[in-house]
């Protein structure tokens, strides 16, 4: 009976040590360890790949971009139209070949030369002709078989031969000057072939207003832009502009507005303006599309960054600053415009500050992860 009760108490006195340690544990508010964020921090590895730029001031330029395409310039082009009916063939050139000056293009056959021929052989025979029967008179009037009305009559005869000579002459040399009866078709300039509106055996007219061929020099050609109402006061005569073309999207090409036409065109309601390129390596084509940006400096300052550095992620512009490699920040900009690899920031950065210039992208999802 001893042991019963103690073991009683023993079992009793267990149970209330243990609820004490439970209530005890409960009582502490003890709370689970979070583990703190890690800042990042750049890697030396790439710091080294990556380009710092520095923040700077520079003159504001403003820029408006328009639309426009390639043309030839047209005080090099020779177009070429038939001086004589008749029917072409010979044709060797395409659209698009390169032709020399002097080169033939085709070979008409003409009635007309044919008659031009027989118009040069009938001068030269009257010449001859008056020649013999002027010297005849002027010996006959040495003797007096002649009277001076006679030999005057011979004179005249044979000054209105050589002039119709001479006139029969220059009219065949005008048509190419072939007395076989052909119309020989030559190009007047070196240049290439950029219409052909003839084929061979092609019956021709001589007051046909279409021409056959269209030669045009390419060394140099014009861009003709398009420029809307509303830009009209930001374009001026001299300005600088920059073309771009699809064909060559990392190259520009760089001019200068050498002429404005006062007027709109009445059908899409723009102004034109030209400008000259020099295009020694042929590499502009007549009607490529072309993006002209007309750049203006003004006369106040503003801060600048590289392109390259801006970020856009929810329709807010973004740049790096860059203290050292464990502080770098995400800092919001208000951006002027934008030209070429050059960007203007109205407000959010200071000249001096240093911002990554390089991979910003990829730096700026790392800050935000």
């Amino acid at each position: 009976m001893k042991f019963f009760i103690t073991s009683s108490i023993a079992a009793a006195f267990a149970v209330g040590l243990l609820l004490t340690l439970l209530f005890s544990a409960c009582g502490t508010g003890t709370k689970p360890v979070v583990a703190e964020k890690e800042k990042f921090v750049l890697p030396d590895s790439l710091l080294k790949t990556i380009k710092i730029d520095t923040v700077n001031s520079c003159q504001l330029i403003n820029a408006i971009t328009l639309t426009g395409k390639i043309a030839c310039n047209d005080d090099n082009v020779a177009r070429i139209y038939p001086l004589v009916s008749g029917t072409i063939t010979g044709i060797k050139v395409m659209a698009g070949d390169y032709v020399t000056a002097g080169q033939t293009l085709g070979v008409i056959h003409s009635g007309e030369m044919a008659g031009y021929s027989n118009d040069l052989v009938t001068a030269k025979t009257n010449l001859q002709l008056a020649k013999r029967n002027l010297d005849a008179t002027e010996d006959m009037s040495k003797k007096g078989l002649a009277s001076d009305k006679d030999l005057l009559a011979a004179q005249a005869a044979y000054t209105q031969a050589q002039s119709e000579l001479t006139r029969v002459t220059s009219v065949l040399k005008i048509n190419g000057g072939s007395t076989s009866g052909d119309y020989m078709v030559k190009s007047p300039v070196s240049g290439f072939v950029i219409e052909k509106n003839v084929t061979n055996d092609m019956v021709i007219r001589a007051d046909n207003s279409t021409s056959l061929f269209t030669i045009s020099d390419l060394k140099n050609v014009w861009v003709l832009a398009n420029v809307y109402e509303s830009n009209i006061t930001d374009v001026h005569l001299g300005d600088n502009v920059n073309i771009t073309t699809l064909s060559y999207p990392g190259r520009v090409f760089t001019g200068k507005i050498d002429k404005i036409f006062n007027v709109l065109d009445p059908g899409n309601k723009v102004m034109r303006v030209r400008i000259v390129l020099p295009n020694s390596d042929y590499a502009l084509k007549p009607e490529m599309y072309a993006s002209v940006t007309v750049t203006n400096p003004e006369n106040r300052q503003s801060i600048c960054i590289p392109s390259q550095a801006l970020i856009f992620d929810n329709s807010q512009y973004y740049v790096l600053v860059y203290n050292n490699k464990a502080d770098i920040r995400i800092t919001p900009v208000q951006v002027l415009s934008t030209l070429g690899n050059k960007t203007y920031i109205s407000a959010g950065v200071q000249p001096g500050q240093l911002i990554i210039g390089s991979q910003a992208l990829l730096i700026y999802d790392q800050l935000n992860n």
